[in-house]
């Protein structure tokens, strides 16, 4: 029997805690610790730092912090770390560790992968994707786990990536340990849901669950583990005497987050279908995870670039008292009636556009089913994007007067805001002939061979799925007492993943949530269509909304622009269900 492999999720996002490394590596019993610190904003931040200073460009708390702290410790118990913290200077990350591992006297092999930077083919890619902006400031690859796999097959101790798929760091130390072929697609599958799995940190391990009070002791929770085995299923569970809570219900719910299609979960090393995977409870904290299923993925990378269009600046007052929501729109609505006149009177534009919440009353985010009508304090958010930044500064200027001047019983001023430029995010395909992953190691640099020229991903065949009938004798609840539910965001796109809490529910549940119903439910979000996918193995639906965000990330002027609480929306739709279920 071959060994079963223990990799342990240590990040899920550059800014996720500290206390994750170190709870890994000194309780996790793991072979590999693996990180994930890119988001697509990060990429843009990261740039800039590089701008700056040449020997930045890389997620610093990784040296600084992280491996400070565990470095010794590491190389001690024989664990290989891989993380993506390279950003867009992946070198410099190396070098910063190498430095640390000769301060603290400790030997370590670090490899570099590079490859993704797709700024230098900008120029001759225009003509080939229509709508690219004309200034550019980051465009980078999703580059998947062969480089990883062969940095490790190379001896590294530690892998520094650049832009790569979040599930890949996992992926490529499972293709390492098992010698899994490159055309593997099941294993490759599973191996890419056990990444999935891990990429978010304790979002596997109770964070976030819609069950939130039975998770347990939230100072303490633990980091994901996964044991995998060589066929591919893998075990999800995390360190013993740590708080969270590992059950089919959590891992379930982060198998669905940000996915589309669950039969074609689109990755750079295989497609995935997600739609008949199992899960078995196995015993305390313990999950089995098996089903997934892969086919040969397309020719293509997805590259997302970044790029700068105005500024953006949003500022917050609190209002107490009777009709504080009333109050506090109306004052929002008098800084933009005011600070336009200013713009009119200095010859500047007007805002490119403007968003305002009332925090607390629910119209923000549940809008026409807002069930806290006249509540006695409320947060006033208004958020705004101009072309010019000292339009911003004058709309900055202007927040604090509301604190005398207009409604009784505002507060909560903390110092004027600051604009900030505003990000926005370009997506596109490049054929993977153009770029040329290497791995540098040793100071020799590695060419990898990855695959390309494959045919695109047939689209996927969607059986009809069974729907009971109406029962007679029903009652109405909310839908969180029949499901779990997590949504998720890619882009100006929501996903919405719903989960019945016992199999045989899901029948009647279909016939419930229905596009047009889900559609209608949360229309003052939604703009664009409601698609809805079925995923059998886990008696499961996820619905996919379409321009959902506001443009999504820092596109969006919402409160809410990654979607964060379009779950918690959801699970407040009445449902009729029968008597029978005990719900009532």
């Amino acid at each position: 029997m071959t060994r079963t492999v223990r990799i342990g999720g240590a990040s899920g996002f550059w800014g996720d805690s500290s206390v994750g490394a170190p709870q890994l590596v000194t309780r996790g019993k793991v072979d590999y610790l693996v990180f994930d610190y890119l988001a697509e904003l990060t990429m843009s931040i990261l740039a800039a730092a590089k701008g700056k200073d040449p020997a930045l460009g890389y997620a610093t708390d990784f040296v600084t912090v992280t491996m400070k702290a565990i470095l010794r410790e590491v190389v001690a118990r024989g664990i290989r770390v891989i993380s993506n913290a390279g950003g867009v200077n992946p070198r410099a990350c190396a070098e910063a560790l190498a430095a640390l591992a000769r301060e603290q006297g400790v030997d370590l092999r670090i490899a570099v992968v590079e490859g993704d930077d797709v700024m230098p083919q900008l120029e001759a890619l225009r003509g080939a994707v229509p709508g690219m902006p004309a200034k550019v400031l980051t465009a980078n690859a999703y580059l998947g786990a062969l480089p990883i796999r062969a940095a490790l097959d190379a001896g590294a101790q530690v892998v520094i990536t650049g832009r790569c798929v979040d599930s890949a760091v996992t992926l490529g130390a499972l293709m390492h340990e098992y010698r899994w072929a490159a055309d593997d697609w099941d294993r490759l599958a599973q191996g890419s849901l056990a990444g999935h799995i891990l990429e978010c940190g304790c979002q596997a391990t109770g964070g976030l669950h819609t069950d939130w009070e039975d998770v347990p002791d939230w100072p303490h929770i633990g980091y994901p583990v996964v044991e995998c085995s060589e066929d591919g299923s893998f075990v999800v569970t995390k360190p013993e005497g740590t708080g969270g809570l590992v059950s089919v219900a959590t891992v379930a719910e982060q198998m669905l987050y940000e996915i589309g299609d669950p039969r074609r979960y689109l990755l750079p090393d295989v497609t995935c279908d997600f739609s008949a995977v199992t899960m078995q409870q196995l015993g305390e904290q313990r999950v089995q995870v098996q089903g997934a299923r892969g086919l040969a993925p397309g020719p293509q990378y997805k590259v997302t670039s970044t790029y700068m269009e105005g500024f953006r600046c949003s500022a917050q007052l609190t209002i107490v008292g009777f009709d504080a929501a009333r109050k506090a729109r109306r004052t929002a609505e008098a800084i933009l009636a005011r600070t336009r006149e200013i713009f009119a009177q200095h010859g500047l534009a007007d805002y490119t556009r403007t968003h305002v919440e009332t925090l607390g009353s629910e119209q923000a985010n549940y809008g026409p089913h807002a069930a806290a009508a006249g509540v006695r304090e409320a947060v006033m958010r208004v958020a705004v994007m101009h072309p010019q930044k000292a339009a911003l500064e004058i709309f900055a200027r202007e927040i604090a007067p509301a604190g005398t001047s207009w409604s009784p019983g505002t507060t909560g001023a903390d110092g004027r805001p600051k604009p900030a430029p505003s990000i926005r995010q370009f997506a596109f395909l490049v054929d993977k002939q153009r770029l040329r992953p290497v791995v540098v190691i040793d100071g020799q640099t590695k060419a990898v061979d990855v695959p390309a020229g494959q045919p695109p991903v047939p689209p996927a065949a969607h059986p009809a799925a069974q729907s009971h009938p109406p029962a007679n004798d029903t009652v109405e609840v909310p839908l969180v007492r029949a499901a779990w539910a997590r949504s998720g965001d890619k882009g100006d796109t929501s996903n919405i993943g719903v989960i019945a809490r016992r199999p045989e529910w899901l029948p009647h549940l279909r016939t419930q949530l229905t596009e047009a119903r889900v559609r209608e439910w949360l229309a003052h979000l939604v703009r664009g269509e409601v698609t809805r996918y079925e995923v059998p193995g886990i008696h499961a639906l996820n619905f996919v909304c379409t321009q959902a965000l506001d443009g999504g990330g820092m596109a969006s002027l919402r409160g809410d622009p990654l979607g964060k609480g379009m779950a918690q929306i959801l699970l407040a739709l009445p449902v009729q269900v029968p008597r029978a279920w005990g719900l009532g």
